[in-house]
């Protein structure tokens, strides 16, 4: 698969991916002279940034952190290319000074540690040879402040016994919206009317990457008619949800869907 951001420092760089999901100050969170990230309060405390492409949000902490990634390179024990979420000016100068590809703007949750990964910091092009895409709608249906989730079933193929909304594969060219339309009549029933769709979210799963298309509906009536897909149904406030055993980045997609420019009647 290949995903596209914006290339921040030139060159191409393949390796084997390093993810890590929180912020890092290089200053203090990385040892110049190992390699070794030693901030307690990273996901990936005690892992060795060396020769790896390192994927992960956003850098934090002193600018100082810019010569602390540069001194790790110099040591040849740095990361060799980077992508982020959102290169701010401690990562953008660091990865200047240290000449590594920098490639931002992507969704970080498209990669896992170990992936085969190329990175190209001119055109902003990331390529995952190894992962395949598939596009999945998701539609949350809303009444008052509360939201419809359904509990999927001990046979589910992804994510058996997990809480999610009313999902599934977007097949050949269809639409998304479509999708989402004919997901909702095949497992809940209900008439809903579209009232947002917000911008595309990656969960991984193994050796796929699923593009999620979040989408708003309005149900002001009725109660769902599950077919064998799912075991259950709640209507649940965002806060409510969240403790359960839910699929991956569910409260994400519901705020995607929830921040997005409303539609237009008959759009």
């Amino acid at each position: 698969m290949r995903l596209q951001g914006r290339g921040i420092t030139g060159g191409r760089m393949d390796g084997l991916a390093l993810v890590s999901h929180t912020p890092l100050s290089f200053l203090g969170g990385l040892d110049p002279d190992s390699g070794t990230v030693r901030d307690p309060q990273s996901d990936i405390v005690g892992a060795s940034l060396a020769g790896r492409i390192f994927v992960f949000p956003q850098g934090k902490g002193s600018t100082v952190g810019s010569y602390v990634l540069y001194a790790a390179c110099r040591r040849g024990v740095g990361p060799t290319a980077i992508l982020c979420g959102r290169a701010e000016t401690i990562v953008a100068a660091g990865a200047v000074i240290a000449d590594l590809p920098l490639v931002d703007g992507v969704d970080i949750f498209a990669v896992e540690t170990g992936d085969r990964i190329a990175v190209d910091g001119g055109s902003g092009g990331v390529e995952l040879p190894d992962v395949r895409e598939e596009a999945v709608a998701s539609a949350f249906l809303r009444r008052g402040d509360r939201f419809l989730f359904l509990h999927r079933g001990p046979t589910a193929p992804t994510h058996p016994g997990l809480w999610h909304g009313v999902s599934g594969r977007v097949e050949g060219h269809e639409d998304p919206a479509d999708c989402a339309l004919r997901e909702i009549q095949e497992e809940t029933g209900l008439a809903a009317t579209e009232a947002a769709r917000g911008d595309p979210l990656y969960v991984r799963h193994r050796g796929h990457a699923f593009r999620i298309h979040p989408f708003l509906f309005d149900c002001p009536s009725g109660e769902p008619r599950l077919n064998f897909e799912n075991t259950e149904a709640l209507w649940l406030t965002l806060a409510e949800v969240t403790p359960l055993p839910t699929v991956p980045r569910l409260r994400d997609a519901v705020l995607a869907a929830l921040h997005a420019v409303p539609r237009s009647p008959g759009a």
